[in-house]
């Protein structure tokens, strides 16, 4: 398969070498691999960004999982912020909320778009739409930001793991964290480097992170994992904007969250059968939706 760039460091300098955003050179490279137009590529993206966008919207009215075990924490946390006793800042609360929304109707069966996969779908829909309100960016500027997700995204899929099953969650909610990251950074006017600057330090501090949903759904502790990440992501981004940077380059964290991965125990990659799962509630949890029967994971965390 031809294309433009398969590492962080081969997107970052094609980006300051013609002077680009990351945005256009993902942009490019889909144009190439695709082989579709530039005007059916965007027309793509921005249906993705209607559904995020329709998503976000139902989370935030209340819903509930058919389990039972999620729904409504979105609606809580936007009333806490209407309170102005929040401690952590409206933008991070927003961000948080809106993930949350986002993954609240993953677990009630709704439509979301995967970024990179459903368990992680909150995170870059959830901190777009909370920084939307601060950067004041236009639609095109909002597709920007999902090629740019979608860049880092690529290299991780295409050198590493985007999946639950086998990296754990470090590879779904921490790559998804340092993706929107990422794109907050070029949305926010940094550079190419300082997006790649805010991967990593993102990436870094999502290490080692297991994927154990209870009952094996995509509800507990997925949904609060996705609001963790949308933390993480607007703060990974302000400190690269700030100027802050990793001492170990982006691939080689990437090449690090996929060596975690390879040596984590199956009980800790989607199996239900470890971490949260495997705690005395868990396995109650478990035998209340499901029976006594063992549970594997029934869908994408």
């Amino acid at each position: 398969m031809d294309v433009l760039f398969s590492s962080v460091k081969e997107l970052v300098a094609l980006a300051e070498s013609q002077n680009k955003p990351i945005s256009e050179i993902m942009i490019e490279q889909e144009i190439l691999i695709t082989k579709r137009t530039r005007e059916e590529i965007i027309e793509q993206m921005d249906n993705n960004l209607k559904v995020m966008e329709e998503a976000v919207e139902r989370g935030l009215q209340g819903v509930r999982s058919t389990s039972g075990l999620t729904g409504g924490d979105a609606v809580l946390i936007q009333k806490y912020m209407e309170s102005g006793k929040s401690l952590s800042g409206d933008v991070i609360l927003d961000a948080v909320s809106k993930a949350v929304a986002t993954n609240e109707v993953n677990a009630a069966m709704g439509m979301i778009c995967a970024t990179p996969t459903a368990g992680a779908a909150g995170i870059v829909p959830g901190t777009l739409f909370a920084v939307k309100n601060k950067l004041n960016p236009t639609r095109e500027q909002m597709i920007n930001y999902l090629f740019t997700s979608g860049a880092f995204g690529f290299v991780v899929a295409n050198n590493a793991s985007i999946s639950g099953a086998a990296g754990g969650c470090q590879a779904e909610t921490g790559s998804a964290g340092s993706m929107a990251a990422a794109a907050i950074v070029e949305m926010a006017g940094g550079t190419p480097q300082q997006s790649a600057e805010a991967f990593s330090i993102v990436m870094k501090n999502m290490l080692g992170l297991v994927c154990d949903p209870v009952a094996g759904l995509v509800e507990v502790p997925c949904v609060k994992r996705n609001a963790m990440g949308a933390a993480k992501a607007l703060v990974g981004a302000d400190m690269a904007l700030a100027g802050v940077v990793s001492r170990i380059p982006t691939d080689e964290v990437i090449e690090a969250m996929h060596r975690i991965g390879q040596s984590m125990p199956s009980a800790l990659r989607e199996t239900a059968k470890g971490g949260l799962a495997a705690t005395p509630t868990g396995k109650a949890l478990q035998a209340k939706i499901f029976g006594e029967q063992t549970v594997g994971s029934s869908s994408v965390t």
